[in-house]
């Protein structure tokens, strides 16, 4: 099928934009919040033991953790696939060329960069308040789902981060006349290509959340501090490392070592810190009452 008209902009108010993929980040943070703050006052989820943090200091953490995924996105997206940015930054023509890093409106985010800059977020709030790291991880990523999941909906209405070529009856041709009124062609070709989005959307997005919450509501999990971060770190890389397979690698990084995608090189180790969450959780009694 052909790629639709989409239009990234929802709405022009003067000179300001509202982009889909705002709207994408703000739909993802309030119903995490929303998720977190429920997860929080459901006292049966963390019995014997008590939740992490109370619901004003969540509302404090949603800012701190916003920061680090946008601030950490940026930044990452820029350390693994456009560094020439922080070359930029101190020999540009111009100030407009130097702080190019900076333009987030030009789009460029990279998940593992947000996830990192959400780490330091984290351990930098409960570091301050006193508060167990691991559990305060598990609420945050508990509803991380939920922003991955339109996140990857607004890639796909911008038409960006598309998948391999392919003859699967559902394929795309992610090749529109806005798409060439902007770049003069069509960066994806006019090839039949996976819709790479969407499936990221589901497994990333719906199918993750589905096997956190189960982990959380059928097997109380949350009283084992960091199994459910573990979780969520194992299963994203598997799901990331599986979609690699159709995801079409960034320029200039489709030969890197052993046939892996950059994408895979940054899940392989947060599996591994995922995986020994997990074992670690699994050989500690549930969190006792405080």
């Amino acid at each position: 099928m052909q790629f639709p008209e989409f239009d990234p902009v929802l709405v022009s108010i003067g000179p300001l934009d509202i982009r889909w993929y705002a709207l994408a980040y703000v739909a993802g943070i309030l119903l995490g919040w929303w998720y977190a703050a429920r997860l929080i006052k459901t006292m049966r989820l963390w019995s014997p033991g008590q939740p992490p943090m109370n619901t004003q200091q969540l509302d404090d953490l949603i800012l701190w953790v916003t920061l680090g995924i946008i601030l950490g996105g940026r930044l990452g997206f820029a350390l693994f696939y456009e560094p020439a940015l922080y070359g930029q930054l101190f020999s540009g023509a111009d100030w407009g060329e130097r702080l190019a890093l900076f333009r987030l409106w030009d789009g460029g985010m990279s998940f593992h960069g947000g996830l990192l800059g959400c780490t330091i977020a984290v351990l930098a709030f409960a570091n301050r308040l006193k508060l167990n790291v691991l559990s305060v991880g598990d609420v945050a990523l508990a509803a991380a789902p939920m922003g991955l999941m339109f996140g990857r909906i607004a890639n796909f209405i911008n038409g960006e981060l598309w998948g391999r070529p392919t003859d699967v009856p559902w394929a795309v041709r992610f090749c529109n006349e806005r798409i060439q009124s902007l770049y003069g062609f069509c960066p994806a070709g006019d090839v039949p290509r996976h819709p790479s989005q969407l499936y990221e959307a589901g497994l990333e997005g719906v199918f993750l959340f589905g096997v956190l919450a189960l982990a959380i509501w059928k097997f109380g999990l949350l009283r084992k501090p960091g199994y459910v971060t573990g979780l969520f770190l194992v299963g994203y890389g598997l799901n990331r490392i599986l979609l690699e397979n159709v995801r079409q690698p960034d320029a200039g990084l489709e030969n890197l070592p052993l046939g892996l995608t950059m994408g895979m090189f940054l899940s392989i180790p947060m599996m591994l810190i995922g995986a020994w969450l997990i074992w670690r959780a699994w050989n500690r009694p549930p969190a006792a009452a405080s």
